[in-house]
Order: C-alpha cells, then structure tokens, then sequence
C-alpha cells in the first residue's frame, strides 16, 4: 500500500473540491446572478432602461412637447415582452388619472313633477391636479347632477364648467380632499401622429372601470358627422373635424377617456364608434388633442369657446326647393349652397352686401324667403349644408375677417366679412 503525506492530501483534497464545483455549474445546480440587461442604441452603447416617471401633481396645462418618452420598467418580470411591459407601466402609472362619470337628469312624470333617474355615463381624464376633468359634452349632457369615481373608490359631485358643443368636449370640475395627489394625465401633440403607431385607451366600458384596450392609428384627419338629439325631440348635427380613427376597442362607456400614445400622453379623448351592432368593431374616433388644448382654457376661463359669425339666416338647399326656385324664374345657378333667407340688419353680411331674400315660402316645418344670395363658401370651406357652416366658421373668433363667395342670381361674387359673436347673435348649436 502507497503511503501519502499530509500535505498531499490536502492538495488533493482542493484539487477534488475545485472539480466538483466546475461540474455542479455545468450541470446546473448552482446558478450565478444574472446580469442586468442592457438595451443597445444603434451606435452598440448600452442605454439604461428608464422607467414611468410618476404624474402625480404633474400640470397638464402646460401643453409643450417635453415628457420623455416611457421605458420599460425594471420592476416587471422578464416573462413579459418589452411591449407588454411598456403597456403595463402606462396602465399602473396613468390608470388613476381616468374617473367614471355617471350623472342624474331631470325627468318630468304626468303631474308634471321633476323626478331625478340616472342619466348618462362615461370616462375623463384628470388634466389638472385643482380636479379639472376633460371628457366629451355628450357625457354630460342634460345633466342635473355629475359625480366622478376615482380609482380609490371614492365619489365626488362636479360641476360642469364649461362645454363645447362642435368638438364634442366638456370640461368638469371637481374638489379633491385636501393633501390628496391626483394623477394627472399629460397632453401630448396630435400633429405628429402616423398611421400604424401605438395607441392604448383607457376607459369605463359598460361600466367596468379602468378597462385597457390596446390598437394603432388606423386613420387620421376623419371628418365625422355627429347627430344628437335632445330631450324636446329636436336634433342638430355637427361635423368634428380631423378625427383619429382606431382600433383600439372603444365601447359605451369609454366616451371621454384618454387615447395614449406610447410616452403616456393623452392624443385624443375618445368620442364614438362606428358600429351596426352597438358594440365595438374596430372603428373607434377621438377627437385630436390638438383640438381640446385650443379650447379647454377658454371653457376653465369662460365656460364656452368664442366663435365667430355671419348675421344671416341660412337655408341649406334642396331638391325640392331647387325645383320650386327654378318654375317661378328665381335663378338658381348652383344645386348646393346656402340661401340666405334673410340678412340681419346693419349686421355684418348686410353691411359687406350680402343680400337676403323677399318672397317667402312656406314648408310643413318652417317658413324662408327665397331670392336672396346663395353662400357657396366661407374662409375656403364648401358650405353645402349648415354643418360644413359651422366647420367653417370652427377656429375663427369674433373679430376676424373670412371670405365669403355667393351667387347673386347668376353671378359669382365674393365680399369680406368681419365676423360678430356668434353667442350674441344669438346662435347656439
């Protein structure tokens, strides 16, 4: 038998533990910690993952371009894809910035009694830490008392502070308790949208609260007729314009949410479907913010959106009364177009030479004159109905000067008016 010493068995014995150790790591048994991984630029530099910057107390009202874009958040397990995982830091940044809105309206009983019932119901989203609530005007609408339910649970009543009925935009306000942060949810620009990009929404579909729902840009620029009724039966339609369809799943109860784009920033507040069936079929429009942040700080400052006007009394023509004008030898050069049935007095269309008409005509809904100017454009725009009026007249304010091209009898002609206050006309749409 070999004899060892004691110093060789203890060489031996490192030699056999350093073996065993290479084999348990190959094997698998003993894992080292991983590394952190790295995103890489284009140029092969590691950048670090930035995660969602917090929005509590943010001001939305300062509408410039400056949040960074969202990355991904390291606190998000590796089981997720990076697109997941941006999804998620926008949902469990952004999601309490989005309140429910239901509301009570006042109905009349046969004794002719007011009795409040639950009226309509819908999303917003907080733009300002003092409550201020962006959501659509037919959220609101007719609405005798407004409450909103934060993501916590609690419910508040708001007010409505100001509307504008052409862009379908509201604006609520509420008090939040004192020392409580609100989430509030940043503009971001409309303009630069493509189609193709990213967008996420957030919202109370069917009242399911803080639902998320993910599609892309699928258009952008829609113009988009809206009808509404109200409650004495009447109706009247407006043309929103520069929509942004998607297809991102929009349902009743998301009106007034947020469309995100991918930095976390608001890009269109959602308005209304296309659907035969009612629900969502991947036809979704919201109106670009682009549009809510030229408005919002007049309906904070003065509850309405000063519009221009021309002082005259339009009648959109048609076919019947096309026929009529043409077999009593009143010239109609054009079948589209807007007669004026009348031109108010000193207003501004009188003053630039717009004339209106002197035979009146009577209808089974209402009487007009007819022989009067026909407006075929305002500021550029084809005035073929008393919406595409309004889109016209949409961005001006009281005091502008707008082109307007008419026919007197066959005669092109075109005058420059300065527009009145459409509120003090008298004029509501």
């Amino acid at each position: 038998m070999k004899l060892y010493s004691g110093r060789q068995l203890v060489f031996a014995g490192i030699v056999g533990a350093a073996l065993a150790l290479v084999l348990a790591l190959g094997i698998g048994f003993i894992g080292l910690p991983a590394l952190s991984k790295l995103s890489v630029t284009a140029s092969g530099k590691a950048a670090s993952a930035k995660t969602v910057g917090d929005r509590r107390g943010s001001a939305a009202l300062d509408v410039k371009d400056t949040a960074p874009r969202l990355g991904i958040s390291t606190e998000v397990g590796s089981e997720y894809s990076s697109d997941e995982r941006e999804n998620i830091d926008i949902y469990e940044q952004l999601n309490e910035g989005v309140v429910n809105i239901t509301t009570e309206q006042l109905y009349y009983n046969w004794f002719s009694d007011p009795v409040p019932q639950e009226g309509d119901s819908g999303s917003g989203s907080i733009i300002d830490p003092q409550g201020y609530v962006l959501t659509n005007k037919h959220v609101v609408k007719d609405a005798y008392k407004v409450y909103v339910s934060l993501a916590d649970g609690s419910r508040f009543e708001a007010k409505v502070v100001g509307i504008d009925p052409e862009n379908d935009l509201a604006v609520i306000k509420f008090v939040p308790p004192r020392g409580v942060q609100l989430t509030v949810i940043p503009y971001g620009d409309s303009s630069r949208l493509r189609v193709g990009q990213k967008v996420l929404a957030i919202g109370n579909p069917f009242g399911l609260e803080r639902t998320l729902t993910r599609g892309i840009v699928s258009g952008i620029g829609r113009p988009v007729s809206q009808t509404e009724r109200a409650q004495d039966g009447s109706s009247s339609t407006v043309v929103i314009q520069n929509m942004i369809q998607t297809d991102a799943s929009i349902n009743p109860g998301n009106s007034g949410g947020p469309l995100l784009n991918a930095h976390g920033e608001i890009i269109g507040v959602n308005t209304m479907i296309y659907s035969p069936s009612g629900g969502s079929v991947g036809i979704g429009f919201a109106v670009p913010v682009a549009t809510a942040k030229r408005v919002v700080p007049e309906l904070m400052k003065s509850g309405r959106v000063a519009r221009g006007w021309i002082d005259v009394v339009p009648v959109a023509l048609f076919s019947d009364l096309v026929d009529y004008m043409k077999q009593n030898s009143i010239a109609t050069p054009v079948e589209t177009g807007l007669l004026v049935s009348q031109a108010k007095k000193a207003g501004n269309a009188d003053r630039a030479g717009i004339r209106g008409g002197a035979t009146q005509v009577r209808t089974r809904a209402s009487s007009f004159f007819v022989g009067g100017d026909i407006i075929v454009s305002v500021n550029g725009v084809k005035t073929d109905s008393l919406a595409q009026l309004y889109v016209a007249l949409e961005n001006t304010k009281p005091g502008d000067r707008v082109d307007v091209v008419y026919y007197r009898g066959t005669k092109k002609m075109t005058a420059q008016v300065q527009l009145s206050d459409r509120a003090r006309a008298g004029i509501q749409n």
